[in-house]
């Protein structure tokens, strides 16, 4: 084993010229890492080819630690390097430690390095990982500035290399720094001698692991255990995307038979569009303080006259009871309700209702196309950003400093109808679950749930009825189900809760949330250890029957993959017989270990115990 070390830069002021001769042994033998060496050293080339393609470099070898050969190249002067760069850089790529010297009385050639030669080495030493010794040789008078303005320490300070400067230099190549008075024994061994013993003890340390470890006895009769595989990977659980917006455009284009508010213009009392309180109420409050206030039936008045001069939020609405709606279109026995009549007095408003609402409708979080939307309707910037400040305090959301498009994405958007979940506020319809009572909006539901719409829109007895018995499903269940309508996300506290909702999502045909609930099976049981999962009540293969049962065809896959995975953990359980002939080849083909694997080990442990039965003993 072998350590190079390349020297650049010469440790006596002057160094050596581009025209002058390389320094000879006798100049040699007094530098610093020939002081180091010792008389060990041997003068010359130890590589013949690269001494020919570089001459600049005086190359000698050493031994250290016994018999660890140390090769080291030397080149004292750094105009010698410009001659052919190239191979230079040869040179450098095989160093295992870099030794970088100067004069502290030659400035300018401290200067030279540092301007000129520093900038080209940086970014190879930090590619290449070699650690850099820079060593600054000789006494100065003054350290860092002189003392006094005598011309002897004006001239010693003007001419001499500072210690602040050297040190700027090892930290820009990432060197460490060493100041020696002179070349003496003490200095040499002790300072420079150390860090130097330092680094090649790690060069060594590093190579040594980089060796193939040696193996006891014969390489040929050794006996290796068989290699074995990393498991199949898990197939994925693909979720279909949200629809959350689209389902409430439905709702507001053609759920008008579920509709309770109408917009009305304030100058000529034209009808300009239909509405849900619901929807308006969870998404504005100003929605909410307007239409669950006292009613009166004198139309039409503000219900905040004071604030109508300021032009305020309040100025842009009012309000008067419209009695029993008669004049909308329903299906055959549906049931009447209130409606409440809302005048738009502001012009700007008027004009872009629809696109106002459904901007509310879809979450009120799409800032950016709302705008796109005055814009080319409105024709003119000024109006668009009047607008613009009215819907937001239409809906309480005033600019701010943080009023950034993701700020304002993840205030609304699908969690608008949060507050509606569970509330008795404008709800039609109540569940009856199980003894509990869980109180809904037939619009919301009709919207998200194609089962739901058929149920509340034809000729069933549930469209007639305010109270709906739900049989067959847990409170906990159809609440958590209620929950995803409402809020767009499902999070069950078990594997058990995940299944029971998949259930229900497959008895109403929800299909984002069956998705839902598959990863949510799928991450619980992945993140059973095996003591967890050999020992769990949960049955396994239950799960993959009621998961092929109710249509789960992603989770049905993911399990018998999972049971594959496992094998010596479920392969021992009573109900691995419930599977089916099909469903066994498939988890026979895909099990880990292998048939393969465990023959192979079984071989193996057979000869282990032969071999060792072969040993000679010694008493």
């Amino acid at each position: 084993m072998s350590i190079h070390i390349v020297a650049l830069g010469s440790e006596c002021p002057g160094g050596v010229g581009p025209g002058e001769e390389i320094m000879g042994q006798g100049q040699l033998q007094g530098g610093l890492l020939w002081s180091y060496l010792g008389h060990g050293a041997l003068v010359g080339p130890c590589d013949l080819e690269s001494s020919m393609h570089n001459p600049a470099f005086m190359e000698y070898t050493s031994r250290v630690f016994g018999d660890v050969t140390v090769v080291v190249r030397d080149c004292p002067s750094w105009d010698l390097l410009d001659s052919d760069w190239a191979s230079v850089r040869k040179v450098l790529e095989q160093a295992d430690i870099l030794v970088i010297k100067y004069s502290v009385t030659d400035k300018l050639a401290f200067q030279q390095v540092r301007n000129g030669y520093a900038p080209r080495l940086r970014p190879l030493l930090r590619h290449w990982g070699v650690p850099v010794i820079l060593v600054a040789v000789g006494a100065r008078l003054n350290d860092e500035g002189p003392p006094c303005t005598c011309p002897l320490c004006a001239s010693d300070w003007s001419s001499c290399v500072p210690h602040s400067e050297g040190l700027q230099l090892s930290r820009d190549l990432g060197a460490t720094y060493l100041e020696l008075p002179s070349l003496n024994h003490v200095f040499v061994g002790r300072y420079f001698g150390s860090v130097l013993e330092y680094f090649m003890i790690q060069c060594l340390k590093h190579k040594a692991k980089e060796r193939p470890e040696k193996r006891r006895g014969n390489k040929v009769n050794e006996l290796r255990p068989p290699h074995l595989e990393q498991p199949a990977r898990l197939p994925p659980i693909r979720v279909e995307e949200s629809s959350f917006s689209q389902d409430m455009q439905w709702l507001l284009e053609r759920g008008v038979q579920f509709a309770d508010v109408a917009f009305y213009a304030g100058d000529s009392g034209k009808e300009l569009g239909w509405a849900h309180a619901a929807v308006l109420c969870a998404v504005s409050p100003y929605f909410r303080q307007l239409l669950l206030g006292p009613k009166t039936r004198e139309r039409p008045q503000s219900r905040c006259v004071c604030r109508e001069r300021d032009g305020g939020p309040h100025s842009l609405l009012s309000t008067w009871d419209g009695g029993i709606i008669d004049d909308l279109p329903r299906s055959e026995g549906h049931l009447t309700g209130r409606l409440s009549r809302l005048v738009v007095k502001d012009p700007l408003l008027c004009m872009c209702l629809w696109e106002t609402l459904m901007f509310i409708y879809r979450g009120a979080w799409e800032w950016d196309h709302l705008q796109e939307a005055l814009e080319e309707k409105l024709k003119n910037s000024i109006a668009v950003a009047q607008l613009m400040e009215r819907i937001r305090s239409l809906i309480g959301r005033d600019r701010g400093p943080r009023d950034t498009p993701s700020a304002r994405a993840a205030q609304l958007g699908p969690q608008t109808l949060v507050n509606l979940f569970n509330s008795p506020l404008y709800s039609d319809v109540i569940f009856m679950v199980q003894g509990s009572v869980l109180p809904a909006h037939r619009a919301v539901l009709v919207a998200r749930c194609d089962v739901m719409a058929a149920m509340f829109s034809g000729k069933y007895a549930e469209a007639r009825s305010r109270v709906v018995p739900i049989h067959g499903v847990s409170s906990d269940t159809f609440l958590s189900f209620l929950e995803y309508l409402y809020t767009d996300s499902c999070c069950p506290a078990s594997v058990l809760q995940a299944m029971a909702v998949l259930v229900c999502a497959e008895m109403y045909q929800v299909k984002r949330l069956q998705h839902l609930c598959e990863v949510c099976v799928c991450a619980y049981l992945q993140s059973m250890p095996s003591r967890e999962l050999s020992s769990t009540g949960i049955s396994v293969i239950r799960l993959l029957r009621r998961a092929k049962c109710h249509n789960a065809e992603q989770l049905y896959v993911w399990l018998l993959h999972f049971i594959a995975n496992n094998y010596l953990i479920f392969s021992h359980k009573p109900d691995f017989l419930e599977l089916s002939e099909e469903e066994r080849e498939q988890v026979e083909r895909l099990r880990w270990p292998s048939r393969g694997y465990l023959q192979e080990l079984s071989e193996y442990q057979q000869r282990r115990r032969k071999l060792r039965k072969s040993r000679c003993i010694v008493m």
